[in-house]
């Protein structure tokens, strides 16, 4: 027991041994695993054995410490060098000061600013060769590109017809005119989303690219039967849900038909969704273009027609609501043809197809015919890339806060992707699709609802996968910074030599100020576009703010101060908020269904508009005497010959046909008595305001002028 005591005491434990080679107990402990010595802590011990080998180990580190007492002492002898040096200059500057002339303390002569002024470099004068402009630019930017004094351009400017101030922005043609002025090639620089497609929408590899389902806009006339065919293809009832039973934004679905996918987006049709439906189109691979057989081509079929054309994608038509007797799918047809689409039947390229969402007759016809025409298109899509989507609709939700319905085109996304929308960015918190189920991943020719991004974006806005939150940051950053310059750029108005003088008038245009408020940021797109084809050059609708969410305080203050109405389109104030409305005396108006907010709108700007003035004849008096009556004037006996005549209607004298005084009564009496009016069939006296040339045989007329309410047309 003794012995092992002994040996226990002779060996040593980290921290000591650490201690003695000046060093932490952890450090120790990584150098002693390295030569295969474990230990748990600084307390373990170390055999003698253990000992002897880590002093091997560091047998180097000796070494180094000898070369390093050497090294210091290099040092000390350099620190005493400097030392001397030190002292040496020292005594130099006491010379130095010693031998110095005492300081004159007479004023100098003070030179001219010319000669105190910096010299102009001789680059100003040199223009450049070659210059990227952007699409709008302010004239500021443009001098210094051009290496040209600002006053310079302005004048510049001003030769070509046009008054451009230094922050006004000028356009990329307008540039280049003057750059060929100076002999400066010019080249468009590229747009910020140009940029981006390269960077994250590049085109892929054809051995990557696999087959994909195909996206179907279902596009056509308000209460046609997009909406109900849809429901008879997902088995759902989504019109019954929608207010008025009209489709208020874009929904995404998917579907499974003969075991092959097929991805369908509902767009409204009711005219204030121009925005939407060629949106619609723009990110879809097939149109179906619904049509009822009971109402024929209408102006949203014709404007469907249009943007299915322009988006360059093949169309199918479907004759809906066949069950209706008395249908006629020929005339629809024929209109059909007037458009210039000719349908197979024809003599087209247009497939048709005569179905029922009520019944759910032909609606497998039109699903084959989807799948048929993808097959002919040949649609893939690289699925194990980052993903590349676009937002079809976004909103604020109470309980899941910001989210977006994206579908994805390209690439894969994921739960925890980094990603950037517009001036939004964030990581994919959760994935849902349209039957309301969880999901980790989607592949392209996917619609799904996300959450995680910092801010609504907008629809329509193309959504990136990034490698990481840092690059999706800073391209969020860069979107958001183009935008507000966008926006300050178009509050300053470019004026002309021909539109110089047209702000003079601003003041007689009446403006009614309004802040919009909607659950998504498709409705408020198609709201605002709707509400500024309502300004005319009388009266103008001014939105003051339009945003997706719930109506705030700060929107009540900003309405106060702006004195607007603001309109909630699906989004209803709280109690607190309808509280500080009613206290801030600022009127809240809330519609379910937008055609009602537009006609409400339209009544109120009607109400700006000036009345139409009209003249209404009130009856007419012959003149049969004149009467001369002192510090008065002439006063006319005369016959009301047919209506009436009052002391508030306005006069005009007319003789032989001739209208040759129009004015005011001055006097209108019965007898020696003061009469407000006088009816037909009765005489009376009658003055004219300032005027007495009146003659036996003159005819009054009597009228007044009524006011009518306009309409907005």
């Amino acid at each position: 027991m003794a012995n092992e005591r002994r040996c226990f005491l002779s060996k040593k434990r980290v921290y000591e041994v650490a201690k003695e080679f000046n060093m932490t107990s952890k450090n120790l402990i990584k150098k002693l695993a390295k030569i295969n010595i474990e230990v748990k802590n600084h307390m373990s011990t170390l055999s003698d054995e253990d000992y002897s080998k880590f002093i091997e180990f560091i047998n180097p580190d000796k070494e180094e410490k000898v070369v390093e007492k050497k090294v210091s002492k290099e040092t000390k002898n350099k620190s005493k060098k400097k030392k001397e040096r030190a002292k040496n200059k020292k005594i130099d500057v006491v010379e130095e000061q010693k031998n110095r002339k005492p300081r004159n303390y007479e004023k100098r002569q003070r030179g001219t600013k010319s000669k105190y002024k910096k010299k102009k470099s001789d680059d100003t004068n040199v223009v450049v060769e070659h210059v990227e402009i952007e699409e709008n630019t302010p004239l500021s930017e443009l001098a210094k590109l051009f290496n040209i004094s600002p006053n310079e351009l302005i004048m510049k400017f001003m030769e070509m017809g046009e008054m451009i101030s230094i922050n006004s922005a000028v356009s990329y043609e307008n540039a280049a005119l003057v750059a060929m002025e100076y002999g400066i090639e010019t080249t468009r620089k590229k747009e910020l989303s140009e940029v981006e497609e390269e960077k994250f929408d590049f085109e892929d590899d054809e051995k990557d690219l696999k087959n994909r389902a195909p996206v179907v806009t279902v596009m056509g006339h308000v209460d046609h039967g997009k909406t109900s065919l849809l429901d008879t293809i997902r088995n759902t009832n989504v019109t019954n849900r929608e207010a008025g039973g009209i489709t208020q934004h874009i929904g995404a679905s998917e579907i499974y038909f003969e075991n092959k996918k097929i991805v369908f987006l509902d767009t409204p049709g009711h005219e204030a969704f121009t925005t939407l439906r060629a949106r619609g189109a723009q990110i879809t691979d097939i149109a179906i273009l619904v049509v009822a057989a009971d109402d024929g081509v209408k102006p949203q079929t014709i404007e469907a027609i249009h943007h299915a054309k322009d988006a360059g994608v093949p169309m199918i038509v479907a004759i809906n609501k066949m069950d209706k007797p008395g249908v006629n799918p020929e005339k629809v047809k024929q209109e059909l043809s007037e458009q210039g689409v000719l349908v197979e039947e024809w003599g087209g390229d247009v497939i048709s197809i005569n179905c029922s969402a009520k019944t759910g007759e032909g609606v497998d016809q039109v699903l084959e015919m989807i799948l048929l025409v993808s097959e002919m298109l040949e649609l893939k899509a690289n699925p194990n890339r980052a993903g590349v989507g676009t937002v079809i609709e976004a909103n604020i939700d109470k309980r899941m806060g910001i989210t977006a319905t994206v579908l994805l085109e390209k690439g894969r996304m994921k739960i925890g992707d980094s990603i950037f929308a517009g001036a939004s960015y964030g990581r994919i918190r959760t994935m849902t699709n349209d039957k309301g189920k969880r999901i980790k991943k989607a592949g392209p020719s996917s619609a799904f609802e996300i959450t995680g991004l910092s801010e609504v974006p907008n629809a329509g806005d193309k959504i990136y996968v990034t490698e990481n939150d840092q690059e999706a940051r800073e391209n969020a950053e860069k979107n958001a910074a183009k935008i507000r310059k966008d926006r300050i750029q178009s509050t300053q108005k470019v004026t002309t030599l021909d539109n110089i003088f047209d702000g003079i008038n601003e003041g007689d245009i009446k403006e009614l100020n309004v802040i919009l408020r909607a659950d998504v940021h498709g409705s408020i797109e198609a709201i605002v576009q709707s509400l500024n084809k309502l300004s005319n050059d009388e009266v103008k609708v001014n939105i003051v703010k339009s945003q997706v969410g719930a109506i705030t305080e700060s929107d009540i203050l900003l309405a106060t101060a702006s004195k607007a109405i603001i309109f909630g389109f699906n989004v209803r104030p709280s109690n607190n908020i309808v509280t500080v409305s009613e206290r801030e005396q600022v009127e809240i108006r809330t519609y379910r269904i937008i055609y009602e907010l537009i006609s409400d709108v339209k009544d109120a700007l009607s109400g700006l508009l000036e009345p139409e003035k009209r003249e209404e004849v009130e009856g007419s008096i012959e003149v049969r005497d004149t009467f001369k009556v002192p510090g008065i004037g002439t006063i006319a006996g005369g016959y009301v010959q047919n209506g009436k005549v009052s002391r508030k209607s306005k006069v005009r004298l007319i003789r032989d046909g001739i209208v040759i005084y129009e004015g005011e009564v001055s006097s209108l009496k019965r007898f020696k008595d003061d009469a407000k009016e006088v009816l037909t069939g009765f005489e009376c006296g009658i003055g004219l305001s300032n005027y007495n040339d009146i003659k036996v045989g003159d005819i009054i007329e009597t009228f007044i002028i009524k006011e009518v309410k306009r309409d907005l047309k």
